[in-house]
């Protein structure tokens, strides 16, 4: 019975194998496939970080935070010790 069940396990697996790969070769190879008339992505993505440089270049200053890490982290930990603080019972008065 072991030998009957291995059997159809490894026959099972072949067959998927053999349609994994015919599969795999049915599809278009995508080295060799045209683009369409806009042309090339590549091209068309270094286009659009050359324009978003540019605009950097001219002016447009980074976004800078409200708040220093300092700052920050001790509104963190404010907010854990309040959480904390509701959390506990109030019968510990």
């Amino acid at each position: 019975m072991r030998k009957l069940l291995k059997w159809i396990v490894v026959t099972i697996g072949i067959a998927a194998l053999v349609r994994w790969f015919k599969r795999r070769g049915a599809e278009p190879d995508v080295s060799t496939a045209s683009y369409p008339a806009a042309g090339d992505p590549a091209d068309e993505l270094r286009r659009k970080l050359a324009e978003s440089r540019e605009a950097n270049e001219e002016g447009e200053a980074p976004e800078t935070p409200e708040a220093t890490v300092e700052e920050r982290r001790e509104d963190v930990h404010e907010q854990g010790r309040a959480a904390l603080d509701e959390m506990k019972p109030s019968d510990e008065s």
